[in-house]
């Protein structure tokens, strides 16, 4: 290897190499199932990270992990390395960190609601024109009321405050209708099925922990277990373009360096494209663009040219092109498509070529010192220093626990959130709305009880009134009683009086007359003569 350039292959003209200080240029590994695009893949990354530049690689199939330990050393590579003219040709794993979005078999990867942002949240929840309106919208909420979107329980709460207050909302930025919000909750809940709430949270992801070197000068190689995302396909492809897209945002401009920063190999390139919006398409081909001003080079692997929209495949200066197989006439158009691609070579037929490839060979063309392509070489692959096919449990368990992101990344922080806030709020509202009608149930009881009293007092002041009347109607009729006992009483003894006088006067002259009789008697002696 040079000091500014690394081995590809060997073509019957010789060495087939790629010139770093071009690697940012981007590039195309393709070719049908079986053809050997993998080993290409591990080759080169092992060889950038020789160079000192940093990898990232999504392991699709569990194979690329071999890279993180030294080649078996078989007979077959030993062979190869002869033919191309590795020498010495040695085993040697390269320094791996590996990832896993799931945190099963990986540090864990994350990033928040908000840095994936809208657009490419749209796109792994796959929301119709209206959803993707209304979650625009949710967003719009969070950064005006200060609430943080870290993961998908927050993104939740946002999308009931909307529902909540859709009357409101309405009104500033447009109508969102129940059923929407009902629709994109149904999809966030299918996307925690699919695991991706891991994905969301913190400690989010920090790009310096990818593009890092050894203490020997050799880049990382960040491998991202894909066996089981590769299962959610928009969810692989969305975070991969997010990655790309982290990686355009954040590092400086750098321009063009003697080598890269950092090179990025997304393996089923195609998921990418697929059915995706035209507005999602136009930021790709702007990211593929404008990051190689970063120092970033992009790598896709696929089965065809044609996978790659034209835009993006028009940027890709360096290209491996394995076999094609044309057996219907899209096949066709497919080899068609992909020989055109290349710059013409004297003598090479490359129509015919991409159809007659063995295993391990591939047609190459990469940019020169200048920039321009190279002609199209037939080229047997190197073969890879390290294990071609997966590491072993044991292997890939040891290697994490002597990574120096274990502790950084291994436990998840859940701070305050719009999830906090808004549980809050509802909270505090609800415990006011209870007070309010503990409050109102307190005050109508009170009432209740006043009006209780009032016609208790009421009836009791009926009562007195009436026990009153009844007093002083018998006291007059015991009034009338003695009026008239006493009426008859006078009457008695009047009628008594009058009887004892008439007698007495009766009875009294009698007595008088003879006692005056008798005095007079007595007192002369005689009886005189009444006159």
């Amino acid at each position: 290897m040079a000091d500014k350039t690394f081995l590809i292959g060997k073509s019957p003209d010789g060495p087939v190499e790629l010139t770093l200080k071009r690697a940012n240029r981007h590039g195309l590994i393709a070719g049908a199932t079986g053809t050997g695009k993998t080993v290409t893949l591990q080759a080169m990354a092992e060889a950038f990270s020789h160079a000192g530049v940093a990898v990232f690689a999504a392991d699709v199939k569990g194979d690329l992990s071999g890279i993180s330990a030294p080649s078996d050393m078989n007979e077959r590579w030993v062979k190869r390395a002869a033919e191309v003219g590795v020498e010495p040709y040695a085993p040697e794993a390269a320094p791996v960190v590996f990832w896993d979005i799931y945190g099963r078999d990986g540090h864990p990867v994350r990033t928040t609601v908000s840095e994936m942002g809208p657009l490419l949240l749209s796109r792994i929840l796959d929301l119709s024109e209206a959803q993707d309106g209304a979650l625009t919208i949710a967003f719009r909420i969070a950064d005006e009321k200060g609430l943080l979107l870290l993961d998908l329980k927050d993104l939740r709460s946002v999308f009931n405050h909307v529902a909540d207050n859709a009357d409101e909302i309405g009104k500033k930025y447009g109508l969102v209708s129940p059923q929407t919000i009902a629709a994109m909750q149904r999809k966030l809940l299918q996307l925690e099925m699919d695991g991706a709430d891991n994905f969301f949270g913190e400690p989010a992801l920090e790009l310096a922990d990818m593009i890092r070197t050894t203490a020997d000068g050799k880049g990382v190689v960040n491998l991202l277990v894909a066996d089981k995302l590769i299962q959610s396909p928009r969810l692989y492809a969305t975070f991969l373009l997010w990655l790309m897209s982290e990686l355009w945002e954040e590092l400086p401009e750098a321009g063009d360096l003697d080598k890269p920063k950092m090179v990025f190999f997304f393996d089923e390139a195609h998921l990418l494209f697929n059915d995706a919006p035209k507005a999602l398409l136009d930021r790709i081909e702007q990211v593929a663009r404008l990051i190689r001003s970063k120092g970033v080079g992009i790598y896709f692997i696929t089965q065809s040219p044609t996978d790659i929209p034209d835009g993006v495949l028009a940027q890709l200066g360096n290209r491996v092109q394995h076999a094609l197989r044309a057996y219907t006439p899209a096949d066709q158009k497919a080899v068609r498509a992909a020989a055109q691609s290349f710059r013409a070579s004297p003598g090479v037929d490359v129509q015919k070529e991409i159809q007659e490839l063995g295993v391990g060979e591939a047609l190459v063309s990469t940019l020169d010192e200048k920039g321009a392509p190279t002609p199209v070489a037939r080229t047997m692959i190197r073969p890879p220093f390290s294990r071609v096919g997966p590491c072993t449990s044991d292997e890939r368990a040891k290697i994490l626990a002597a990574s120096d992101m274990a502790l950084k990344y291994k436990e998840t922080v859940d701070r305050e959130s719009a999830y906090e806030i808004l549980t809050g709020r509802a909270a505090e509202s609800a415990a006011a709305a209870e007070a309010e009608a503990a409050k109102t149930q307190e005050m109508k009881a009170a009432e209740t009880k006043a009006k209780e009293q009032a016609k208790l007092d009421a009836v009791r002041e009926k009562e007195l009134v009436a026990a009153e009347k009844a007093r002083l109607k018998a006291e007059a009729a015991l009034e009338r009683e003695r009026e008239k006992n006493q009426t008859a009483r006078t009457r008695t003894t009047q009628r008594a009086t009058r009887t004892v006088t008439r007698t007495a006067e009766r009875v009294g002259g009698n007595v008088l007359s003879a006692i005056g009789r008798e005095l007079v008697r007595g007192i002369f002696g005689n009886m005189k003569r009444r006159r």
